[in-house]
């Protein structure tokens, strides 16, 4: 009896586990679908409240920035999640960079030094667009082979972090 209670209970576990991972994902989309409807009736841009209200879940010092990604996103037609999520895979959303450096990014390993979030949110995106989308890296695992290499799990992370902000893929006619 004993031999059979444990992988029962491990079972169940796992049942629970994965039933809350689905209950949280479908929270998240009902959340951005109410945002994204508010904004359509109001005049504000629900991608920054949903990326405002995220970076304010992780306590990120980029959270009064969010309105700089977006505008700077649209600026250089990316998706307006990547520069954030990407900052969550190199600094925990800029909580742990070099002082002063306002460097999210892991830009030049760490060593590279803005002069503001906002300089540093147009730099990496104008990059970004500049030395990646333009030559022919248009995904997250194209982008990863030259921005984080030799890093086989830097993409399904920025992937993570970019579902995490809001679960509703963004496309271009690039």
């Amino acid at each position: 009896m004993k031999r059979l209670f444990l992988p029962v209970v491990i079972s169940f576990v796992l049942l629970v586990n994965k039933a809350n991972t689905v209950l949280a994902d479908n929270f998240v989309a009902e959340e951005s679908a109410k945002i994204r409807q508010e904004s359509e009736e109001q005049d504000f841009d629900y991608r920054i409240v949903i990326l405002k209200k995220y970076l304010e879940s992780h306590n990120s010092p980029l959270s009064d920035s969010a309105h700089h990604f977006v505008a700077y996103a649209d600026k250089y037609q990316l998706d307006w999640r990547m520069v954030a999520a990407i900052s969550g895979v190199e600094s925990t959303f800029g909580k742990r960079i070099p002082k002063n450096s306002y460097n999210a990014y892991g830009w030049a390993n760490g060593n590279y030094y803005f002069e503001s979030w906002e300089d540093s949110i147009e730099v990496v995106s104008k990059t970004l667009r500049q030395k990646y989308y333009n030559r022919g890296a248009t995904s997250i695992n194209q982008i990863a082979r030259r921005y984080a290499p030799p890093s086989s799990t830097w993409a399904w992370k920025v992937e993570f972090f970019m579902d995490q902000i809001d679960p509703i893929p963004v496309e271009f006619d690039l």
